[in-house]
């Protein structure tokens, strides 16, 4: 398959991967509520998922095609250790310890800024064009999320929401630094990375927190929770490495937030959560994820990174 064909395919997978987020995202509103702590629930569920593409990885390895161990350059390793610390680890005890005494309306804000900082490291690092139509499709993105959140004036900013900042931050860096590192390493190797890697130093931080216990204490029912959002969350991160390795960073980023489209639909169809007037931010965040995918599936070559 050509450059241009690895694209439209990754573009293809990203709205795949936006679809995935969306669900989970609900799903993972409804599980949390069943554990006393977001951290411990986060720890388990990422175990899961590191499990779950751990095992994956094992089943291709015994195919022809699949990716192998020994393909990874020894050079790749530290970066694969950094991907697991700033992408599975440092950003999710950070969110949920900013979460748990921020305002949600400031937070969520703050997350769905991730597009912008994106599209600012993939034109300063990763050398990718950003031309004016994606400019403005990025503006509706993050226009639409300050109508859904109530506007600036809504917004508050202190101590937790610097840790939000600092996640959002990490997870922008994460996407930067996979980016580059998928041309020399399966995305799939890259994931159980992630996710292994990460979860294992949430598993410290737990140990550090003296709640690491509290990990084998589970009832029945909330390991069904735990196997359903792990296992959801393993596919949503092979998915969206999937995309990375095809398509360009910024693209595949802003087709993600259409994820917030379907949870917010989830939520008023499922849980009643009425719509307002600031719901046309959906709208907003709709048009802007379609202008990104339309472009790059009609023009592909434009995103070329500049040599």
């Amino acid at each position: 398959m050509n450059s241009d064909g690895q694209r439209r395919k990754g573009i293809r997978i990203a709205v795949g991967a936006a679809l995935m987020s969306g669900f989970a995202v609900f799903f993972n509103g409804l599980a949390v509520r069943r554990f006393d702590d977001p951290t411990v629930y986060t720890t388990a569920k990422n175990l899961v998922a590191g499990a779950v593409l751990l095992i994956a990885l094992a089943a291709m390895v015994n195919v022809s095609s699949g990716p192998r161990l020994a393909t990874v350059p020894r050079s790749a390793w530290p970066t694969l250790a950094i991907i697991a610390l700033l992408g599975g680890a440092v950003p999710f005890v950070l969110f949920f310890e900013g979460l748990a005494r921020a305002n949600s309306t400031s937070s969520a804000f703050i997350h769905k800024t991730l597009v912008v900082w994106v599209a600012i490291g993939a034109t300063v690092f990763l050398r990718e064009r950003i031309s004016g139509l994606q400019v403005g499709a990025i503006g509706l993105l993050v226009f639409g999320h300050l109508m859904l959140t109530g506007g600036l004036g809504a917004a508050t900013f202190g101590s937790a929401e610097l840790l939000v900042v600092g996640a959002t931050l990490c997870w922008a860096s994460e996407v930067l630094i996979v980016k580059r590192m998928l041309v020399a390493v399966p995305y799939q190797i890259a994931a159980v990375s992630r996710m292994v890697g990460g979860s294992v130093l949430l598993v410290g931080w737990l140990v550090i927190k003296g709640d690491l216990g509290e990990l084998g204490g589970f009832a029945p029912n909330q390991w069904a929770w735990l196997l359903f959002t792990g296992a959801a969350l393993a596919a949503f991160v092979a998915t969206w490495y999937a995309a990375l390795s095809m398509a360009p960073a910024v693209d595949v980023t802003a087709v993600l937030v259409l994820g917030a489209v379907i949870t917010g639909l989830l939520n008023t169809g499922f849980r009643g959560v009425p719509l307002t007037i600031d719901s046309y931010g959906y709208v907003l965040i709709a048009l802007g994820a379609v202008v990104v995918a339309a472009n790059a599936l009609r023009n592909p070559g434009r995103q070329r990174a500049r040599a």
